[in-house]
């Protein structure tokens, strides 16, 4: 069956990209499905934008299947199930709000050069958390020692090349998002999936995810519902009269069709040539494949690429743990 084999590549290569996030239970449970028939065949009956390893797991998470766990557990689950988990399932969206990933974002920031504070625009912005790397510290290991900025708990990551490290965490004077379905950070069930969507062994991921919840709780950012393509061209208008305009998004695009990526593509390429705002960005390689003109060979291990205005800048941890600056 080709839609199995599709998903059992899917499932294959996800098993590298845990075992590189540091989930050994998650790389086992990805090996698991990539050779068992019948799961295979209970994925491909969910729609192609429903089958993704993170989204299947977590949903299974939520309805009681222990992570760490073995992957008989999983199986049991998947192939016994009721209708729960699928329904969750397809209700449901991958919207991991990792914000270890500011930590490779701020350099960035930093490269940008801005004379005035950053007016932030976040395209798939679930639920916000990713909008307030004013809120935190940052602890960048390089080869000559720690940089360290900003209050404790500081995000730490692991850096090579010249990175732009900058001396204080960013100055954002405004911050919005736009999602197709946003998450309400003072919204317990809400806070709950995106608790599940952090990886089980990734304890470190959980702690921020809770600092971060706590951040926005006390200042509810602004996530408009939307079509990104739409509503991303309206928000630049409106924070240009606020600061710097930096429309940013981790992990995201990846999520839209092909044709749609071009058409982003194309958008931001337009929006920065016009001055209208900044661009960051970090995505999967293969999403925006323009980013990488010129950009040096990919390396062996997994990785995503970190993209300013259109060109990449550094290879970046999917959990922001580390940074490679050409």
């Amino acid at each position: 069956m080709a839609a199995a084999a599709d998903i059992a590549r899917t499932y294959a290569g996800f098993a590298a990209w845990a075992t590189s996030g540091g989930s050994p239970c998650y790389a086992a449970w990805a090996r698991g499905v990539a050779a068992d028939a019948e799961v295979l065949a209970w994925l491909a009956a969910l729609p192609r934008d429903k089958q993704h390893p993170t989204l299947v797991f977590a949903a299974a998470r939520l309805h009681g299947v222990p992570a760490p766990g073995p992957y008989a557990g999983l199986r049991d689950a998947l192939l016994a199930d009721d209708g729960t988990i699928r329904a969750t399932v397809l209700t449901h969206v991958t919207q991991t709000n990792e914000v270890g990933r500011l930590a490779t974002l701020v350099p960035a920031f930093a490269g940008l050069g801005a004379d005035r504070p950053l007016a932030l625009v976040e395209a798939g912005a679930s639920a916000g958390l990713c909008l307030y790397p004013d809120r935190w510290g940052y602890a960048w290991s390089t080869p000559d020692g720690v940089v360290a900025v900003g209050p404790e708990p500081r995000l730490a990551c692991t850096v090579t090349g010249a990175a732009p490290l900058p001396a204080a965490p960013p100055d954002v004077a405004w911050r919005a998002g736009v999602d197709l379905r946003p998450l309400d950070v003072r919204d317990d069930d809400a806070v709950a999936w995106l608790e599940r969507l952090v990886w089980p062994e990734n304890d470190d991921r959980r702690a921020q995810l809770r600092r971060a919840v706590e951040l926005a709780r006390a200042e509810p950012p602004p996530v408009v519902e939307g079509d990104l393509l739409v509503e991303v061209p309206r928000l630049v208008e409106e924070a240009a009269a606020h600061g710097e305009v930096v429309v940013v998004h981790t992990a995201v695009i990846m999520y839209l069709s092909a044709h749609d990526r071009q058409r982003f593509d194309a958008m931001m390429r337009t929006l920065v040539a016009d001055g209208a705002c900044r661009w960051v960005g970090i995505e999967l390689p293969d999403v925006l494949p323009s980013l990488l003109d010129g950009a040096p060979p990919l390396p062996e291990e997994p990785t995503m690429v970190l993209g300013v205005d259109g060109d990449a800048v550094a290879w970046a941890h999917q959990h922001g743990r580390s940074l490679a600056w050409f």
